[in-house]
């Protein structure tokens, strides 16, 4: 009885060793996902740490934790900011756009500058139409919802099925036509919205595309979209 007693204990303890054990995280790791990331020093090592060591599952924790933080600066004001021009193609498109932010002294930074450089670049090569979800008009909406409900029903399924087909086709039209939905062309894991909340994450304060214009050499007109005010609760 003894013996036995002595054996449970260190399987006891053996147990509580390797429950106790961390993943030790090197700060070379942490620099890079702090490179790759933007985020602060200690938040990589946290996610580092909750994500034992995995650096891919880490940017998702790190994502997840940016998202949380952007939903609650939302609903502040962004009255700063700045306006950046891109031109591609040997001048052949051109781009302006707005980029709103809460201070001028974020506005200055590199990260902000960095920010709407690519946006701008994006829009110059994805030529959205408008800036997001809710800014595409009745018209439109209602114009791509019967095209694609015509669709459904033409191939001959129930109208249960074909009411889920064209919300399908609806995200996707979205992802086509609104900046916020497109996959960003220097990352496609990720889409716009995505990119601009990592910078909120990061910088600490609300950020928003205000507005756009992009024209482009031959084209009959013009896309020059604006942003409605975003809607504060009460």
């Amino acid at each position: 009885m003894q013996t036995a007693r002595v054996k449970i204990c260190k399987v006891d303890l053996d147990w509580k060793f390797m429950s106790t054990t961390t993943v030790n995280i090197t700060a070379a790791q942490v620099k890079e996902l702090r490179e790759k990331t933007g985020a602060p020093m200690m938040d990589c090592k946290q996610a580092l740490s909750e994500a034992k060591g995995d650096f891919e599952q880490a940017v998702v924790v790190l994502r997840k934790k940016g998202v949380s933080v952007a939903a609650k600066k939302a609903t502040r004001v962004t009255s700063e900011g700045s306006v950046a021009q891109y031109i591609h193609a040997g001048g052949k498109i051109g781009v302006l756009v707005e980029v709103n932010c809460e201070s001028d002294f974020v506005a200055r930074t590199d990260d902000f500058k960095e920010l709407v450089h690519d946006i701008a670049m994006h829009i110059a090569a994805s030529d959205p139409k408008y800036v997001r979800k809710e800014d595409v008009t009745p018209a439109d909406f209602a114009r791509e919802k019967e095209i694609y409900l015509s669709q459904a029903m033409a191939s001959g399924k129930p109208a249960n099925i074909a009411e889920k087909m064209v919300t399908g086709k609806m995200e996707k039209f979205y992802e086509e036509v609104c900046l916020y939905e497109q996959p960003f062309i220097k990352d496609q894991a990720m889409s716009i919205s995505q990119l601009i909340t990592t910078k909120i994450g990061k910088l600490g304060e609300n950020i928003s595309v205000r507005r756009f214009a992009r024209f482009k050499v031959g084209d009959a007109g013009e896309t020059i979209a604006i942003s409605k005010p975003e809607q504060k609760p009460e």
